[in-house]
């Protein structure tokens, strides 16, 4: 009770001004038409700019919702797609199990920065080692090719955009299914060179160029770009340019792919090199 009042005479100009104001506010609402309209018009009026920020930030939090159920969707689409298996042949052997197995799966990642203006690009996701990325896993956006996974956290990953100079992805023309390599000249986001393909291959602009399914990073026919212009080198092959499919300006979400057989590829690879020794160790 003691610190009651020593509280009410410490402050008692402020509590006295407190009550005086809301009594005079109480007045003139009661008393007149016009303060009693403005007032009711301010109040409106921040209670309907309370409501619109409320709504804006629960509208953020529900696109964001929205968006991760779709990716989620597209990337059990992509899981059920032709490329994301592995092709058995069963015509000489009867086996027990599908013909089909599951040979790549996808995680759909927000995309949280990115760059596309620099000589060497990075994208960085929202997902990490505690969400099963690891290093070198390929990824892939809604349009085509984004890039490889280059270093881990455990929440989030950064990825080399395929607007990098040490990016190289194994792709083929896809009418033709003949070989190459795409690379950024670092010139336009939008752009991309195909190297080595031969000039014998018959080429028109607008042809599609895809991966070819010969690394073990990415599936099979993923989009990289379209044939913009074209001509024979120097040499035995044509200078390509594509223009990108993907416009990683826009990237919101994309999805890493995860080999399921990558280990045994690898370690085949590996195996391969040590088997194949020079004619003179022999």
């Amino acid at each position: 009770m003691r610190n009651f009042l020593n509280f009410v005479i410490k402050y008692h100009f402020a509590l006295l001004f407190g009550v005086l104001e809301f009594v005079s506010l109480g007045l003139s609402v009661q008393y007149n038409a016009h303060p009693e309209a403005a007032f009711f018009s301010r109040a409106t009026a921040i209670s309907g700019r309370v409501e619109s920020a409320w709504n804006s930030i629960t509208g953020y939090f529900n696109l964001i919702e929205v968006n991760q159920k779709l990716a989620d969707q597209n990337a059990r689409f992509l899981v059920k797609q032709n490329f994301s298996f592995l092709h058995r042949d069963t015509s000489e052997i009867v086996v027990s199990d599908s013909s089909l197995l599951q040979r790549y799966t996808y995680t759909p990642a927000r995309v949280i920065s990115n760059s596309v203006n620099r000589r060497n690009n990075f994208l960085m996701i929202a997902k990490g080692s505690l969400d099963g990325i690891e290093k070198d896993m390929g990824v892939i956006g809604p349009d085509g090719v984004v890039g490889i996974v280059v270093t881990v956290s455990p929440h989030f990953s950064s990825v080399m955009s395929l607007l990098h100079e040490a990016s190289l992805v194994s792709a083929k023309h896809q009418p033709t299914n003949q070989l190459g390599s795409v690379v950024w000249e670092g010139t336009n986001y939008r752009r991309i060179s195909l190297l080595n393909l031969p000039v014998h291959v018959p080429l028109r602009v607008g042809d599609s160029v895809v991966t070819s399914g010969f690394s073990i990073i990415f599936p099979e026919g993923i989009p990289i770009g379209r044939i913009r212009k074209f001509k024979p080198d120097q040499g035995d092959y044509y200078s390509i340019s594509l223009d990108l499919f993907t416009d990683f300006n826009a990237l919101g979400w994309v999805y890493v792919v995860k080999n399921l057989y990558r280990e045994e590829q690898q370690a085949l690879i590996e195996e391969q090199g040590k088997a194949v020794q020079p004619a003179v160790n022999r």
